[in-house]
């Protein structure tokens, strides 16, 4: 398998290259060449097996540069009852007939994102350690991204991780997560402004190609495809665990800010998979929401970004979405590059209407909705979500279809955003044990003004 620049740089490299790198030079972002097509009968095939054996198969799909039981170790390691909780890994919470929630918060920092971050821990020491290099990680964070790099790369050999994430702007469990680990190899900056902030830096960062290689910056943001590539997996045990036959089909609601996490739902049925919708739900910040009803792709400033009870969905840049794009636009990757490069755009009428070709549709939430689909869904289900998910299931109980099963995909557990849980019902949210008082403990951070050269030269005195 190769991959290629959405920019229009035709140059094929293989996944390890692209594995420590991030961006491509050209700005782009990595998608392989073509698909793999997952067949009826592979499908069939992929029924009976645990999670860790399912991200194998299909991650052996794009790997071919990894030996294959040196791939099917790292999955083992990866996916285990003792790192995720339960056997099953991403089981289903059924609520009603035809609808459910994939339960991907379940690893170590309570969010969905561990999902794919523990599995890039793994490949970073794998081939770090294979090449004897180092790699100095820069991330953004708007709450959960950072927190699961920073638990998968603590203490790993020849990993720094260096976060940015808005000063501020997270749920004080999401802060205390990253800012008390004491890890030498962990640094957080907490910048002055809003994500899209702390964003634009890592991109201009990695755009410094000189800087890039001297210091050997890599990325964990999901501009990076191996994570991306990461969370195609749960969508295929997502739909393996809700259907009986592979002629059933089921729609995908995801609760969406910078477009990754739905992104590799699009890789998914790009595959084969039989996915009916792939539904965006936006909070107040529905730049998402209003490109898939009009074709126009506004981007906001920081003044126009909004504080949200949804935190990690306070983005008005999703740098994952120039993916999709690059498919809807027949992988025309000067046009690409051209729209992008403009900041905003409008597609053509007839671009528009091709968007219904790839499944996708969406909707927008709001904090009063937020409080009362919590409400709903502990009354209703006996279930109690996060602000995030809450977000996905108002939409998705807008949006299901007869014959049709929804799977809501779970965000974050709740004790993450427990002021807006205690706001809706007027109860504490459980709390995992061990982490009772982790607002308490001390904290190392250093904020820092949103300018990129301030955070380069963060970097260099700390490697």
């Amino acid at each position: 398998m190769r991959y290629i620049s959405t920019r229009g740089d035709k140059t094929e490299r293989r996944f390890c290259e692209i594995l420590l790198e991030g961006l491509a030079p050209d700005g782009g972002l990595y998608l392989p060449v073509a698909y793999p097509q997952v067949s009826d009968a592979t499908l069939t095939k992929w029924r009976n097996l645990s999670y860790a054996e399912l991200a194998f198969e299909i991650l052996s799909l794009y790997i071919d540069d990894i030996p294959a039981e040196d791939l099917r170790a790292i999955t083992q390691r990866t996916y285990t009852e003792a790192v995720f909780g339960t056997a099953a890994i991403t089981p289903l919470k059924q609520l009603e007939p035809g609808l459910a929630l994939e339960a991907l918060s379940n690893g170590p920092t309570l969010a969905f994102k561990d999902m794919a971050m523990q599995l890039l821990g793994q490949l970073f020491e794998y081939e770090l350690g294979r090449r004897g290099e180092t790699l100095n990680i820069l991330g953004a964070t708007s709450g959960d991204t950072g927190s699961a790099a920073e638990y998968a790369m603590r203490g790993k050999a020849g990993v720094n991780v260096f976060m940015l994430s808005p000063l501020g702007r997270m749920s004080p469990f999401q802060q205390a997560q990253m800012f008390s680990l004491q890890d030498k190899n962990i640094h957080n900056i907490a910048v002055e402004g809003v994500f899209d902030d702390c964003q634009d830096i890592v991109k201009a960062v990695s755009n410094d190609l000189a800087f890039k290689r001297q210091h050997k910056i890599g990325t964990v943001n999901s501009i990076n495809w191996a994570r991306l590539l990461a969370q195609v997996v749960y969508y295929f045990a997502g739909y393996l665990q809700a259907t009986k036959s592979n002629s059933d089909k089921v729609s995908f609601c995801v609760p969406s800010g910078n477009f990754g996490n739905v992104c590799a739902g699009h890789v998914a049925r790009q595959m084969g998979l039989p996915i009916a919708k792939l539904v965006v739900a936006t909070n107040e910040n529905d730049v998402l929401d209003e490109f898939f009803r009009t074709g126009s792709y506004r981007p906001r400033g920081s003044a126009e970004t909004h504080e949200t009870s949804s935190p990690s969905m306070d983005i008005s840049k999703a740098s994952n979405f120039e993916r999709f794009v690059f498919d809807l636009l027949g992988r025309d990757g000067a046009r690409v590059k051209a729209l992008f490069g403009a900041g905003g755009f409008a597609l053509t009428a007839e671009e528009h209407a091709a968007i219904a070709r790839f499944g996708f549709s969406s909707g927008r939430s709001t904090h009063a909705d937020r409080l009362a689909t919590i409400k709903l869904c502990h009354q209703r289900y006996g279930q109690l979500i996060d602000t995030h998910t809450a977000d996905g299931l108002k939409v998705a109980l807008e949006q299901r279809e007869p014959g049709v099963t929804m799977l809501v995909l779970e965000t974050a557990l709740p004790a993450k955003f427990a002021a807006t849980i205690r706001e809706a019902l007027d109860i504490e949210p459980p709390r995992p044990a061990g982490l009772e008082n982790i607002e308490a403990l001390p904290k190392r951070v250093t904020e820092m003004k949103a300018d990129a050269q301030a955070v380069k030269q963060f970097i260099v005195d700390h490697v």
